[in-house]
């Protein structure tokens, strides 16, 4: 074992094989008996690429670049595709990312479009499709922009004709809804095709806060009737609801103070399910749902044996089998610590995504009649020796007044190196996005990138985030900027405390409302020597309506107040207005496409530390949005960010990285 330097330290993950690895794969779900995906291509422009896995096991990709399977839906997007099998042949509808039109693709042909370009605002945009062949149609979440501002916009259910009628006809697409509601899921139907089941909610709520569970009868002609509340409310969030094979309504609901599992009633006529009320199908303090950020998660499904698979956990959420009648849960043997909401079920096959920390995300297959799992898709191949892997820790903190703090700790890590003895490392805090999220517990090259190199990462899953129950997520309840901040500096004092981390060697970083923690973190705390924000929110004052996307317009009310009863608190908490006690270092990430947090904030911090001396970069990349996904850019950031620390502590990372002038 060599002697040197913490960062100093040689390492085979170099910044284009941790972009190259960056993403993983999504939307899983059975075309016939075939599985299907979307996954990354950061090479390519950053596209989401629409895959195949053919019964003989090889994959292929379905379409050629520039086809990019990606739905805008409230921006964050949703499920962006579906597929039947027709004659024969697969029949596949998808939303194109760039034009935000709804296609029509069979093997061996041409995409088609289906529904028409809108020259107001955002246009037409469509999420959660699903092929209704006995009507013809495509029945879908419609995002409809009817002016040029962020608000000007309506979400409903609505049937597109499969024939492309509609391709150059708004007019000859069938809404299903009226509207009534801010925001909607897409619509499950129920065996028998009589009733239609789906969420709802309204401004200033967030879906995480109170969701209604709507059921409508559904008529002959395929309209939807006599839409009724069945569940959820305005302190109730119901995160998913589908449709058992007796009739009867399951739904995920955090009433209890977790996101648990519930019938609604028995099998029969919506009243009598009414009347029956919900019975609880596996009571416990843990979450089997999450945050409803992309329309279309599933995080349960039921097989038609009357078993549900279901993702469930606390902290990390693994794939399990639920047997409703005696609650109990058998959970999927193999290496998969962390699955994705998003399941799919054909048959006695369920098919997920899983990962673990030392495996990425791959798409695995459950044969439930021999309890067998295995990765079939996207699957994991070391693209280094995995020697080079860090080795995280969950740990849990010690926060202000006695909470407790969630983390995952990932040490400096070499295989053949050791810092000289009495060093301590550099640590780097992780705020993760959100807020109302969670970092899971999976391969992140990005974290090796710098670990392998004499680097530790703390993530910090601070007071809001999910996983944990409803108590711990309302933590930053009028707290943002309070909570977050404490509960990382929490961690990072730990750290120094107990001679883990280097006192005078602590960063923070952190991207959207990480980016937010990390300007709030360096403008009010004197913890970190250096950070790096990344397309960060900055200035509450003006991230609301009309500078911000609907979706997140009025998230701000439950972050921080309503703006008319607590507009000093704006101001208090905003990193803009304490620009003048900055004095770390600092570097700046922004995407110049970015609708959701844009580069007018950054541009009016900047113009506040003007001419103050305070060391900085900012570097901005064109034809990116919120989330940097095309290589080019992925490796940029990453070396950049490892250059301020370089710079910062001390260090003198091998093979050398392009330098970034820190300006004053």
């Amino acid at each position: 074992m060599l002697r040197a330097p913490y960062g100093s330290w040689p390492s085979p993950i170099d910044a284009a094989l941790a972009a190259a690895h960056d993403g993983r794969p999504e939307w899983v779900d059975f075309v016939g008996d075939e599985i299907w995906w979307t996954e990354p291509r950061p090479a390519e422009g950053g596209r989401r690429a629409l895959v195949r896995r053919r019964a003989d096991g090889t994959e292929e990709p379905v379409l050629p670049a520039p086809w990019n399977v990606r739905s805008r839906v409230i921006e964050y997007g949703g499920r962006p595709w579906a597929g039947t099998v027709h004659e024969g042949r697969p029949l596949i509808v998808f939303v194109h990312f760039a034009d935000q039109r709804l296609y029509r693709y069979e093997t061996g042909g041409e995409p088609r479009p289906l529904t028409p370009v809108s020259p107001l605002g955002g246009g037409l945009r469509w999420a959660e499709p699903r092929i209704d062949l006995a009507r013809g149609e495509v029945w879908c979440v419609l995002e409809e922009f009817t002016g040029d501002g962020a608000g000007d916009v309506r979400r409903v259910l609505a049937a597109v004709p499969l024939d492309g009628s509609a391709a150059e006809d708004r007019g000859a697409v069938r809404e299903l809804t009226d509207g009534r509601h801010r925001f909607v899921t897409g619509a499950r139907l129920s065996p028998d095709g009589r009733c239609a089941a789906w969420l709802a909610w309204d401004h200033p709520r967030m879906p995480w806060d109170g969701t209604e569970l709507l059921v409508a009868d559904v008529t002959d002609d395929g309209r939807l009737t006599g839409p009724r509340a069945v569940a959820g409310g305005l302190d109730e969030a119901v995160a998913q609801a589908e449709w058992a094979a007796d009739g009867a309504l399951l739904y995920t609901s955090d009433r209890s103070g977790w996101w648990n599992l519930y019938r609604d009633g028995s099998p029969a006529p919506p009243s009598a399910r009414r009347d029956a009320g919900p019975v609880p199908l596996a009571p416990r303090e843990e979450e089997f749902a999450g945050p409803l950020w992309l329309l279309g998660f599933r995080w349960f499904a039921p097989l038609d044996n009357g078993l549900i698979a279901v993702v469930h956990g606390r902290g990390p959420t693994v794939l399990g089998i639920l047997d409703p009648e005696s609650g109990e849960i058998v959970d999927v043997a193999g290496p998969w610590t962390e699955f994705t909401g998003m399941l799919a079920v054909h048959g006695g096959r369920v098919v997920g995504v899983g990962g673990s920390p030392r495996t990425a995300y791959e798409v695995v297959e459950l044969d439930t009649a021999t309890g067998r799992a295995r990765a079939v898709g996207a699957r994991h191949r070391d693209p280094v020796d995995p020697v080079y892997y860090p080795e995280p820790q969950i740990r849990t903190f010690p926060g202000p007044d006695g909470r407790e703090v969630h983390a995952h700790v990932y040490p400096p890590h070499h295989p053949g190196r050791a810092a000289p003895d009495g060093e301590l490392p550099p640590y780097v805090v992780w705020a993760h996005g959100g807020p109302t999220s969670r970092v899971p517990l999976v391969l992140d090259l990005a974290i090796a990138y710098f670990t392998s190199r004499g680097i530790g990462v703390a993530e910090v899953n601070y007071g809001g985030s999910t996983g944990y129950g409803r108590a711990y997520r309302e933590r930053l309840r009028e707290q943002w900027g309070v909570v977050d901040v404490e509960d990382c500096a929490a961690v990072a004092r730990a750290l120094a405390d107990e001679g883990t981390a280097d006192p005078a060697r602590l960063a923070i970083r952190g991207g959207s409302a990480g980016g937010w923690t990390t300007a709030a973190s360096l403008t009010t705390t004197d913890v970190y020597a250096c950070g790096t924000i990344i397309y960060p929110v900055l200035d509450l004052a003006t991230w609301g309506p009309g500078e911000t996307h609907d979706f997140e317009s009025r998230y701000l009310e439950s972050l921080i107040g309503p703006l008319a009863e607590v507009p000093a608190r704006y101001a208090e908490r905003s990193p803009t207005s304490h620009a003048d006690r900055l004095t770390a270092p600092f570097l700046l990430l922004q995407g110049l496409d970015d609708v959701i947090c844009p580069p007018a904030q950054c541009e009016r911090f900047l113009a506040r530390i003007a001419g103050r001396g305070v060391p900085h970069a900012y570097l901005t990349f064109e034809g990116e949005g919120h989330g940097f996904r095309r290589a080019e850019t992925m490796v940029r950031a990453l070396e950049a960010e490892l250059s301020l620390y370089a710079q910062v502590f001390g260090l003198h990372p091998a093979p050398e990285i392009p330098h970034v002038e820190l300006r004053p």
